[in-house]
């Protein structure tokens, strides 16, 4: 019998992954003949329902659209990921399909390597499943924060320099500015920023957003996204590997 253990990741319009290499590279480095990593480019949601019928598939990640649409497809959540509202990791164990929210685990990581003291209030840009994963990190730790998105009040046509001074932690959780779409850039007040500024942008590829430069070029300390894509993939790992119940 063919033991061969299948991970992936289901999005749409996957034209690059970090996660795929990532994968492989772990599959190279422990000499494990027998797990293979695809990328699942998914027109609609409910295809996914052919991946669930594969028996050797072990689990996959979620990326853009689908970290909210997939749970209506799982039979349980874990507290994070049924807390945020999003789910990034699936785990399929007995037939039984559960979501796991590790960019939150990535995020937090992110965030304590680079937080000051004074890092008390934030502003999330972008109200999707990353934004909702970053926003339960921030309330965990203490942090407040305001959403800063096309629908909601505070929005990028009314933020204001003030408003950006007054959050010392800003992150970036849009898709805008991903390649190949490098000089796009958000509508946003970057003469807010200063010194003690905190900027974290959610991408990783390019390393350097535009967003992450004009930020820079006001001496705000900036981020990307890789450290956070890394460590929520080593604890996706662990979750498809370790996950006995």
């Amino acid at each position: 019998m063919d033991s061969n253990k299948k991970l992936g990741l289901i999005g749409r319009n996957i034209s690059y992954s970090f996660s795929k290499k990532f994968f492989e590279d772990k599959f190279q480095k422990l000499m494990l003949k027998d797990f293979s990593y695809d990328i699942f480019d998914t027109k609609e949601i409910g295809d996914v329902e052919g991946l669930f019928s594969d028996p050797q598939l072990l689990g996959f990640n979620v990326t853009i659209p689908y970290k909210e649409k997939i749970i209506d497809y799982l039979d349980d959540l874990s507290d994070e990921a049924r807390q945020i509202g999003a789910v990034n990791c699936v785990l399929v164990q007995d037939g039984k399909k559960t979501g796991y929210n590790t960019d939150a685990f990535g995020f937090e990581k992110t965030l304590m390597l680079h937080k000051k003291p004074y890092h008390n209030s934030a502003l999330i840009l972008g109200d999707g499943g990353a934004a909702k994963a970053v926003k339960y990190v921030l309330d965990k730790n203490g942090i407040t924060s305001k959403t800063v998105s096309r629908a909601s009040e505070l929005n990028f046509d009314n933020l204001d320099k003030e408003t950006v001074r007054e959050h010392k932690i800003i992150i970036q959780c849009t898709p805008v500015g991903t390649f190949p779409n490098v000089e796009d850039c958000l509508n946003f007040p970057f003469e807010g920023l200063t010194e003690e500024h905190l900027v974290i942008d959610l991408i990783y590829n390019p390393n350097y957003t535009r967003f992450i430069i004009n930020a820079s070029e006001k001496g705000a300390k900036t981020a990307n996204g890789y450290y956070m894509l890394e460590q929520q993939a080593e604890k996706a790992w662990e979750i498809w590997n370790f996950q006995k119940k």
